[in-house]
């Protein structure tokens, strides 16, 4: 077994530091850490390093120190939102030894009496702040660090944009320390300047007739912008049912369209991901545009057409293929890349498609379904039935009949 030889030290505004943290940095010939760290903490004998800029330069850094005694210096609780998942990809568990303290969502919820269960952690630092938008739900409580004291204002003006100008926003500054500080307000009139260091807290209320997007698939299809072909809501969330998104979890979407199924994967299944191919470009932007103002902006959008442009891709934990599915030899590359138990479900509106998928159905199981949809709309003065066109189905979980 390894020696841990890398230890994470949490620290808090109050330079508090257990007797095994004290012990670590004693010991340490390497400490990392940012500048503000080093202003709190910097009673140790050890060469103090800053993290390298770009930061992957770190681990080859890490690498020529293993073995040796290092010490890293972090905000709170460095497994939560912080660099100890970061190293944690790069270094074995026995290797590494971590001392957190209370993370900056335990010192917001004990400070506004908030069941820290109950709330949505969140983090904005140093991401795109579009990731909100898949969180907003009328009664939401939101913990979210962030990247400087801009953050708040431009949450604010999001929430008042999406009809939550009425929510209550919370800015808690340096928790902990001398300089601690909170203020409140309203979305709608935030004027506050606030510092650089601070912790976000939402209470989430919408504004009479604001409609919300909830992340049960099946949205509606105006929540997208779109060229008119798109998955449509109902046959929408049938084929999310049949691809089972689940936290983590790894979606190939052939033929992305405006992204209306990839997105809705994303925001059903917390750290879900997914890669879609367009060659289309006018729909990679609509994909683009849709994924930002649906709060998924870690969409990876790629310009490539199947079964070629399937090397070199991550495995996937389900494959959707709804555009491009007369290729030759796709529903096959598809197929051998899901490994056992993955799901496989591609959707067909022509007779061409068709044939496919009833070919696929016939060699390799799965189950076959047919969709009809029919909308009411008006007729003259009156109203009635207008069809959409009907959707072919077919769906597979591999290895099982």
């Amino acid at each position: 077994m390894t020696a841990r030889w890398l230890t994470l030290i949490g620290i808090g505004e109050d330079c508090f530091l257990t007797e095994a943290a004290r012990q670590v940095l004693a010991e340490a010939e390497v400490v990392y850490g940012s500048t503000r760290h080093f202003e709190l903490v910097n009673s140790f004998d050890g060469k103090q390093k800053a993290w390298p800029s770009p930061f992957s330069g770190v681990y080859d850094e890490l690498n020529s120190l293993r073995g040796k005694p290092v010490a890293v210096l972090a905000t709170g609780d460095p497994q939560w939102y912080g660099i100890g998942s970061t190293l944690a990809r790069k270094f074995a568990p026995d290797e590494i030894r971590v001392l957190p303290a209370p993370s900056a969502f335990q010192l917001a919820a004990a400070r506004l009496g908030w069941a820290l269960q109950d709330v949505e952690a969140i983090s904005l630092h140093g991401r795109p702040v579009e990731i909100l938008y898949g969180f907003l739900y009328p009664g939401a409580k939101i913990l979210a660090l962030t990247s400087n004291g801009e953050t708040p204002k431009t949450v604010a003006d999001i929430l008042t944009s999406s009809g939550y100008g009425w929510s209550r926003i919370t800015v808690l500054e340096h928790m902990g320390g001398e300089k601690e500080r909170i203020v409140s307000g309203s979305a709608d009139g935030w004027s506050e300047i606030v510092a650089d260091f601070n912790t976000l807290a939402l209470e989430i209320i919408a504004e009479p007739g604001t409609a919300f997007r909830p992340r049960v698939p099946g949205l509606a299809d105006e929540a997208f912008h779109h060229d008119g072909k798109m998955t449509k809501r109902e046959v929408r969330a049938v084929t999310l049912s049949h691809l089972m998104p689940h936290p983590g979890a790894l979606l190939w979407d052939i033929g992305l369209g405006c992204g209306s199924i990839a997105i809705e994967w994303i925001r059903s299944a917390r750290a879900a991901r997914a890669i879609g191919l367009e060659p289309n470009a006018d729909r990679r932007g609509l994909a683009s545009e849709n994924a930002h103002a649906l709060g998924v902006p870690g969409l990876d959008i790629r310009e490539a057409t199947a079964p070629e442009g399937l090397s070199g891709l991550p495995d996937p934990d389900a494959i959707f293929i709804g555009g491009g599915l007369t290729a030759d030899g796709i529903v096959d590359a598809c197929h051998d890349a899901l490994k056992p138990g993955g799901r496989l479900v591609a959707n067909a509106v022509t007779l061409e498609g068709e044939a496919v998928l009833l070919d696929a159905h016939r060699r390799l199981g799965g189950g076959f379904t047919r969709i009809s949809v029919e909308r009411a709309g008006a007729v003259g003065g009156l109203t009635g039935w207008r069809p959409l066109m009907p959707v072919t189905q077919w769906h597979l979980i591999k290895g099982v009949q």
